[in-house]
């Protein structure tokens, strides 16, 4: 359960830092939260499945950080593409 927790925080800081850093593809604060949350916690699952799991703290935190970033890169990019 820890490690599900840390994965959601991770990939919420990692989505927000994402939106900073990626302005074209930001959905704001509460936009990027959740899309971090939502790729923290599937990032953390697909990692899981896929047997890259070490049972690190550390690696949870990673894995929702990326899952969180990439989340938000997709959602961005699929705002962006119904946007135009």
């Amino acid at each position: 359960m820890e490690q599900l927790l840390i994965q959601l925080i991770s990939g919420a800081a990692g989505g927000n830092l994402a939106g900073a850093v990626m302005r074209g593809k930001s959905l704001g604060m509460l936009g990027n939260t959740t899309a971090g949350l939502i790729g923290g916690g599937l990032g953390g699952q697909i990692a899981a499945a896929a047997g890259l799991d070490t049972g690190a703290l550390v690696t949870h935190a990673v894995i929702g950080g990326v899952g969180g970033a990439v989340a938000l890169t997709l959602a961005g990019m699929i705002r962006n593409a119904f946007t135009r």
